[in-house]
Formats: structure tokens, sequence, C-alpha cells
């Protein structure tokens, strides 16, 4: 089991990778030729990679301790990478390019008070994968809500539905996940530096476990 978590180069890692490797790419298509379709294929290219990644971790047993780290850093750098293309194409407002990536620098001050207690991540609320969804969704529609066209404007309409809706779960959800860390602080003591004594959780935010999204 520990070989297991020490691998690297597993199926999961190389579709988060494939992921990383594919934003300059779809920045470049929105702030260069301004090829929406091409972004918005790719977008859809880079969100089921996104799943197949979990699925193949679970359902052959791909976990690793670089995927613990290198997936939710894929789906944060994938968020914030869309956010600025949009907002530099000024199809996205201000408020909300900032809104965004607010709460994730918001929950990653909550990170040391976890490792205090010898948690790297907590389960995530249902709230964070729906707003999560309802946001990824938010990005292709804008794009293609860029132009005059009926068609356009209908996705326009309907992406700015789910923007937000989905900010406004994004940050209830980020709230709830600081209440979850309050309530671990009062309830769990502080680890201390010497290895197995009591009080030490097992660590959690494998690929494909909840810890790992949201």
């Amino acid at each position: 089991m520990q070989e297991s978590q020490d691998r690297i180069w597993t199926v999961p890692n190389a579709l988060s990778l494939l992921r990383l490797a594919l934003l300059p790419v779809f920045l470049w298509l929105v702030l260069g030729p301004q090829a929406d379709g091409w972004a918005v294929g790719l977008l859809v290219v880079m969100g089921l990679s996104d799943y197949l990644d979990g699925y193949v971790a679970r359902r052959f047993n791909q976990f690793s301790r670089v995927g613990e780290i290198l997936d939710p850093v894929a789906d944060r750098l994938t968020m914030l990478v869309a956010v600025i293309g949009l907002g530099l194409r000024d199809i996205m407002p201000v408020w909300l390019v900032v809104a965004l990536p607010a709460r994730d620098l918001f929950l990653w001050t909550l990170v040391p008070f976890l490792r205090s207690r010898g948690y790297n991540s907590l389960p995530v609320h249902f709230l964070g994968k729906a707003a999560t969804a309802a946001l990824l969704y938010t990005f292709p529609l804008l794009l293609l809500g860029d132009g005059p066209s009926t068609a356009a404007e209908v996705c326009r309409a309907i992406g700015w539905a789910f923007a937000i809706w989905g900010t406004c779960m994004y940050w209830w959800a980020g709230l709830l996940y600081a209440w979850q860390v309050r309530t671990l602080l009062r309830e769990v003591p502080r680890v201390r530096d010497t290895a197995g004594t009591p009080g030490t959780p097992e660590p959690t935010g494998h690929r494909g476990t909840p810890g790992a999204r949201g």
C-alpha cells in the first residue's frame, strides 16, 4: 500500500498533467484569435479528463500522494485561468473575477489550522460540488454568449444564471467549510510533534475521496 501511495506515473496523474498543459492553450484561444468554439471544446475536454481521473483512481485503485496535490491544483488553476481569460475579454465583470479567486484564497488561509490538527483537508459538502458544477457550466456558456445573435443572447442569459447561482453557492460552501474548521479546532486536540502520539487523525484528501475536491 505504501508503494501504491508513492507512485507518480499513474493514469489519473497523467490526466491532471494534461489539464495543466491545456491551460495555456485555452488562454491563448480566448485572448489571441478569440476562437471561442475551440476554447469551449477545450473546456469540455478538460472537464471530461477531470471526471476520468477520479473514476480511474477509484476503479483501479490508482491513488497517490502526488495525485492528492496535483488534482486539486489542476482544478483550481483551471477555474483561475478561465476567470482571468473571460475577465480580460470583458466577458466577465471585475467583481466576479475577484469574487471567485478570493474564495479560494480565503480557504487557503485555513490550511495551517487544519494541519495543526493533523488534517490535510475535510470532506467536501455537496453544496461545494454543486457550486463547482454550476461554475463549470458558466464559462463555456458565457464564451458562447459573446455575440449579437439570438443564440448568443440565450447562452449569455443562461450563463449568467449559472454564474450568479454558482458564485453564491461557492461562497456559501466556503463558509460551511470554515465552520467545519472552527468545529475541528474546538473538538480535536493539537497534534504533537512526536510520531504516533494519540490525537493524530488519518490523513485525508486522497484523489477521488471527498477531501480532494470543492
